[in-house]
């Protein structure tokens, strides 16, 4: 309970007339709305925006800006939102006098700020995208980036010459899939034949997109090598920055090869994920066990590790200094240590290629380290509020990936838990039964239980929404594998990468191994356990805005009114729950279409080879199948000229192959869906391929009046990594959209067999 006496001290120091600037007189007139109870919730509320008390506000106004920015539905003029940052800062300079008006137009600042920051990195990093199918394009360039994966390799391919018969855009960078072994180092020219197809667009109304993440990498455009990709001699030299790129990626080759040579398998592959960051060799099975488990943040090198490496190379360096009196007595050595510890995490964070996880977790450790040297407690929301804010400055666009949402997530919650548990921890192992408690274990014990409790409910939400995925036993399994990856795996490790210059460090990665064994063992019997694997049906991006406003209440305010922030997420969790799923899916191409039939589960016919669409709907729809599961067509019946499906009401959903289909396909089927063009006039719901152009993916959800259309790009949405195409209006196009007569002409490529 908070201490209304000191709470009322606090108001009046505040105050206009004890000299300070602000005036909460507003709380008086709150305090008097609610009567009796007025008093209580006026010194929460104090207790809640006290002195320093709502920095942390503005990092999450900030990036409700940027949040902003991506909802978008047409690009936001640069020019505007400088204006809008203008006008917010005027006003929140015209209000500094005024408490709760400045409080708000500080947020609208930071929120205006935050939009201005995303739309001057989308202006700064302005490529063309392509827009359709290319074959046989010839493209010569450098290296920027290379990918080892369990099954091909994949580079990034900065372009120097492209050309190709069919290529609407000249993308300036490209990344493309070759052959297992065969991808060149960083910083060589090469030469290659590709298929080049634009960015993947969201494979389902409200998933990810894929596009956007690789537009905000600068990339234009995917595919994979046609042939032999050839190394040549470069035209010009490589710049500054790409050679100092492939002398980094050199040494973590070098690193990864000398781990795997010594380690083979997945033993190898996870230690080298640990130390050079490259994790995508893991195999799919042991990868799949470590996220269903709960140990996959191991392989994502985050505040973890970093804490691992710093602290290991702190206390080391502070023992070594303490055993020399004459260095202990002339200077400080715990800040020499620091000092230390600071270049040694730096030096991790580029070894592991300072992914934004990697990036978080270094600005907070070198915050703390800084503190040490400058006699500074660190260990504070302040701390993570500086670290988002950079984080966002430099890369905006993180805001709305996984890594950055789970990172943050989890670390609040375990700085809002030490900000209330240290004390409460402290005053316990005072106690003559805590001490007890302290050297048997007991307390790191406890601490390990409730850094998993912590850091599972944080993230459990934004799990659910990204990957669908829920882990029951994470606590289980962090308690028997994080001990042996804190105590053992990563001090190894470290080691190793010490011994390297001098070449010893063989033994080491034996030693890490076997650590890394059990932590394999741990992670494939746990995920063999009834009912490991969580799963959670998609939800839209409601509950996740709510679920985080709730988390951050309560993980923000310190009074009892944090109490809302939980109400808030239970109330996130019933929505998610009983969100509606789509009774129809049907992939972008127009290949692959998923119908729900009466068992209550999908039906999936596909007309291509590509089984992503269809492993990203099963997830999304929490259903255990494997995409190869003979029955998955279970109910679709086929034949040459196209598919049928039925709904649970008896309603026929058509896949109309060829243009013979189309007359019978529109007069039988409530929805009829084409790779083509419709010849002409459809009875039924036609999604057809100019439709699907405009549209992207397509969800139906059956109602008493039809069907609910929600498309994946919706009308009138154009961003650069998503552009709206030429407008194609269709005589059965989607409700909302023109639709004048067509000549019902077919045209020669509708006669082309399918494919």
């Amino acid at each position: 309970m908070v201490d209304v006496r000191t709470v009322r001290g606090r108001e009046a120091a505040w105050s206009p007339t004890a000299g300070g600037r602000l005036s909460f007189a507003w709380l008086d007139r709150l305090a008097a709305l609610f009567g009796r109870y007025g008093e209580r919730l006026k010194a929460w509320a104090l207790a809640d925006i006290g002195p320093g008390r709502l920095i942390p506000w503005l990092a999450i106004a900030f990036g409700s800006g940027i949040v902003l920015y991506f909802a978008a539905a047409q690009e936001p003029q640069l020019w505007a939102a400088g204006l809008l940052a203008f006008v917010a800062v005027s006003a929140a300079v015209l209000a500094r006098n005024r408490s709760i008006g400045f409080a708000l137009a500080l947020a609208f600042a930071a929120a205006s700020a935050g939009f201005l920051t995303a739309t001057a990195k989308r202006a700064a990093i302005a490529h063309p995208v392509l827009q359709a199918t290319a074959w046989n394009v010839e493209i010569a360039g450098f290296v920027e980036a290379r990918e080892e994966r369990e099954r091909s390799d994949r580079i990034v391919v900065r372009v120097h010459r492209i050309s190709g018969a069919r290529l609407d855009q000249l993308p300036e960078r490209v990344r493309v899939s070759v052959r297992k072994g065969t991808a060149p180092p960083v910083a060589t020219f090469v030469e290659f034949k590709a298929r080049l197809s634009p960015p993947l667009a969201p494979l389902r109304p409200g998933g990810y997109d894929f596009a956007r993440n690789l537009y905000f990498q600068g990339i234009g455009a995917s595919g994979f090598v046609l042939g032999r990709i050839r190394a040549v001699e470069a035209p010009v030299p490589p710049g500054l920055r790409l050679r100092v790129v492939a002398t980094i990626d050199g040494l973590r080759e070098a690193l990864d090869r000398r781990i795997r040579a010594t380690l083979g398998g997945d033993r190898g592959s996870i230690a080298s994920a640990l130390l050079t960051g490259k994790r995508d060799a893991i195999s799919g099975a042991v990868n799949d066990a470590m996220f269903i488990s709960g140990l996959g943040h191991v392989l994502s090198i985050s505040g973890y590790h970093m804490a691992v490496v710093a602290g290991l190379m702190f206390f080391m360096l502070r023992a070594l200094f303490a055993l020399l009196p004459a260095a202990s007595g002339s200077f400080s050595v715990k800040k020499w240590a620091a000092l230390a510890a600071l270049i040694a995490a730096a030096a991790y964070l580029v070894l592991s290629g300072a992914e934004v996880a990697t990036q978080r977790s270094f600005i907070m450790i070198a915050i703390v380290l800084i503190g040490v040297m400058v006699d500074r407690p660190a260990i504070t929301v302040r701390t993570l509020t500086v670290a988002a804010m950079m984080v966002l400055l430099l890369t905006p666009e993180a805001i709305v990936h996984p890594s950055f949402q789970m990172s943050f997530a989890a670390t609040l919650a375990l700085v809002a838990g030490y900000e209330r548990g240290l004390p409460w921890m402290s005053a316990a192992a005072e106690t003559p039964r805590g001490m007890r408690v302290a050297l048997w274990g007991g307390r790191a014990l406890l601490g390990l239980v409730i850094v998993s409790l912590l850091a599972g409910f944080a993230t459990t939400l934004f799990a659910a929404f990204h990957f669908h995925r829920l882990a029951p036993y994470g606590v289980v399994a962090n308690l028997l594998a994080m001990p042996v990856v804190s105590a053992w795996v990563m001090p190894i490790g470290i080691l190793g990468l010490m011994a390297v210059p001098f070449g010893f460090d063989g033994m080491f990665w034996h030693l890490m191994g076997v650590g890394i064994d059990w932590m394999i063992a741990v992670a494939l019997w746990v995920a063999g356990l009834p009912g490991a694997v969580g799963r959670m049906a998609a939800f839209g991006t409601g509950p996740l805005l709510l679920g985080t406003i709730g988390l951050v209440v309560l993980c923000l305010l310190r009074s009892p009114l944090r109490a809302i922030g939980l109400a808030l997420l239970a109330i996130a969790g019933l929505w998610a729950a009983r969100t509606p799923q789509p009774d129809v899916l049907i992939a972008a191409d127009g290949q692959s279409v998923a119908v729900r039939g009466s068992d209550g589960r999908l039906a999936i016919v596909r007309s291509g080879g590509d089984t992503f669409a269809a492993r990203q709907w099963l997830a999304a729809d929490a259903d255990g199948r494997s995409h190869a599961d003979a029955g998955l067509a279970k109910g679709i019946q086929c034949d040459r000229a196209g598919c049928i499906g039925r709904l649970a009401d008896g309603r026929l959903i058509a896949l109309a192959r060829s243009v013979e289909a189309f007359e019978e396909d529109c007069r039988r089927a409530a929805v009829v869906v084409s790779p083509r063009a419709a010849p002409g006039h459809c009875a039924a719901l036609l999604i057809d391929r100019d439709a699907l152009r405009r549209t992207g993916a397509v969800a139906l959800r059956q109602t008493p009046d039809g069907f609910v259309m929600t498309p994946a790009r919706p009308q009138g949405y154009d961003r650069p990594w998503a552009q709206a195409p030429p407008s194609m209006p269709h005589a059965n196009s989607p409700p909302g959209i023109a639709a004048p007569p067509r000549d019902a002409t077919p045209r020669p490529e509708d006669l082309e067999p399918g494919d």
